[in-house]
């Protein structure tokens, strides 16, 4: 349609439109669509809203677009006759002076029949067509700009924030018929007015006041025991008494296991492991308060359950509680492996049978392998000490134990760096030369004489056994026995590499384990020129440097013997 067609025109401008109460379109639209400029029915419209309109003046216009207080001049009418159109002036700033009420526009969807009512006659009172409802709008040059959009609006402690004890919640409940508890049929009260009475929210509030409260109490007691529980703890530490037991022990014995080099507190650990003592600190007290308390050697020890700390380190101490295995000085391998087999509680000789098919892996040095002739390569490296051994424990670990013991032994000693200076070959030969004053030595004073004989005998050259040895353990080791009375005529006839009566020079390998006392002797021998040596009465030994000076004491002993 045309401008000056029956269309319903543009929608009708919201308050808020910056443009709103500019006539425009709206009031020649009004006009021009053939509706009576004076005196016409104007449709109205419950929901709709008209601003009140001014004159040049100031002055309302009423609903015809006259001044209400002054009438309009003539000559004004003359020089705008087209205002009766709906056409109205303008001032300076192009805003006009007098609209005239625009027509509304039917969109109500409250009342679909608006313009027949309006065709019938029914008027309705415009009740905003008064002088102060609305003051007339300012030009767009004088308008505030919009203010800007709060960032950090705070809702307030009743909206946004929760009270921590009181638990405050705006999900409140609400009856069936939509009111909150407590409210007036039909009305809901205010904040302030449900909080100030008692009801089902203030038994709730204090409900959860009351738990909150709870909860803080529980906390700060939890609190208080905790650190009365660690400051009990801390004046234990450092001032009270270690727990311990009473008395000797409950009847049931255990059987502890103590690691070499174990301290104090390793071994009150094992013990209280296996329930002797009822603390590690009271065992290091007791340790501490004996004065033999630090010599508990490692080993087996055979103990009882719910010990006193001091009563468990005085039996520790005594030769009753402890069942280690013991390798005495001097002892040859076959006899330690018989030993063993008897601990383990195995079979005879099922340590021996390991020893011979396995000898290779049980730890042995690289000096130490390799050697012809050797009647048992594991002989010299059992080494003499106390073992923790029980049943339950295989063959091959204990061995690999003794091994390991008496390896390290010999590096501490220093026997690989001195062998040469000794004029051996080996540490090997070192070794047997040792094993050698350990058999024939009747006291550690006579080992390092001892070790002389064997070094001055052994030379090809000497003048008096011309680089034999004859030693008579060499050939009671072949012969696996240990006997006194031996014939010359017996001990030059038996041809074995061991036997030292028929070959020149050291035997194969050791006869024997020597101890730390005979090694010493072996490494520190004497250089008094001694040859010979005799024991008559098997305790100690004479030494001589002749043979003429050695059979003068056989004849002594063997006078002896006879009486």
């Amino acid at each position: 349609m045309t401008e000056y067609g029956r269309g319903q025109g543009s929608e009708p401008w919201h308050p808020q439109d910056p443009l709103y109460g500019d006539g425009g379109w709206g009031g020649q639209e009004a006009q021009q669509g053939h509706e009576p400029a004076y005196g016409g029915q104007q449709q109205h419209y419950p929901q709709q809203q008209q601003p009140q309109q001014y004159d040049q003046w100031g002055n309302p216009l009423d609903p015809y677009g006259q001044t209400q207080q002054h009438p309009q001049h003539p000559q004004q009418q003359q020089q705008h006759p087209q205002q009766q159109y709906g056409q109205q002036p303008y001032d300076n700033t192009g805003w006009a002076t007098g609209t005239h009420p625009q027509a509304p526009y039917p969109g109500d969807p409250a009342d679909p029949y608006g313009q027949q009512a309006a065709a019938y006659g029914d008027q309705q009172p415009d009740f905003y067509q008064t002088p102060d409802a609305y003051p007339p709008p300012e030009p767009p040059s004088r308008r505030r700009p919009e203010p800007e959009p709060e960032t950090d609006w705070d809702p307030g402690p009743d909206q946004g924030e929760k009270d921590f004890f009181g638990g405050g919640n705006d999900d409140e409940d609400f009856d069936e018929t939509g009111d909150k508890p407590g409210d007036e049929p039909g009305g809901r009260r205010g904040r302030g007015e449900r909080r100030g009475r008692g009801g089902k929210g203030a038994k709730d509030k204090k409900s959860r006041n009351g738990c909150a409260c709870l909860v803080v109490a529980l906390v700060f007691a939890g609190g208080v025991a905790g650190v009365g529980y660690f400051g009990y703890q801390f004046y234990q530490d450092r001032f009270g008494s270690a727990p311990d037991f009473a008395g000797g022990g409950n009847g049931e014995q255990v059987t502890v296991t103590i690691p070499k080099g174990a301290t104090g507190a390793v071994i009150g650990q094992e013990l209280k492991r296996a329930g002797v003592v009822k603390s590690v600190d009271a065992f290091v007290a007791a340790q501490q308060r004996n004065p033999d308390g630090k010599s508990i050697q490692d080993g087996v020890y055979t103990l009882q359950q719910e010990m006193s700390a001091d009563s468990a380190v005085e039996l520790m101490l005594s030769d009753e509680s402890r069942s280690n295995l013991i390798i005495a000085e001097g002892k040859r391998n076959a006899d330690i492996y018989e030993l063993i087999d008897q601990r383990l509680e195995v079979d005879e000789g099922t340590t021996a049978k390991i020893a011979e098919e396995d000898w290779k892996s049980l730890g042995l040095p690289e000096w130490a392998q390799n050697h012809d002739n050797v009647k048992d390569p594991l002989e010299g490296f059992l080494y003499p000490s106390s073992y923790p051994v029980t049943k339950g424990q295989k063959p091959k670990d204990v061995l690999k134990q003794m091994v390991a013991r008496a390896t390290e032994r010999y590096e501490d000693m220093g026997v690989e760096k001195k062998a040469e200076s000794l004029g051996l070959e080996n540490p090997w030969q070192l070794i047997t030369v040792a094993s050698l004053v350990q058999a024939e030595g009747t006291s550690h004073d006579d080992f390092r004489k001892m070790a002389e004989v064997v070094y001055n005998r052994r030379k090809p050259g000497n003048p008096q056994t011309y680089g034999k040895l004859e030693f008579d353990s060499t050939y009671n080791y072949i012969k696996n026995q240990s006997k006194i009375d031996l014939t010359l005529e017996e001990l030059r006839n038996y041809d074995n590499p061991y036997n030292t009566y028929y070959y020149r020079g050291l035997p194969p390998g050791p006869i024997s384990n020597p101890g730390e006392d005979a090694l010493k002797g072996a490494l520190k021998p004497t250089d008094d020129g001694w040859y010979y040596f005799i024991s008559l009465d098997g305790k100690t030994s004479k030494f001589t440097k002749t043979n003429a000076e050695h059979q003068k004491l056989v004849e002594e002993f063997n006078r002896s013997r006879n009486n």
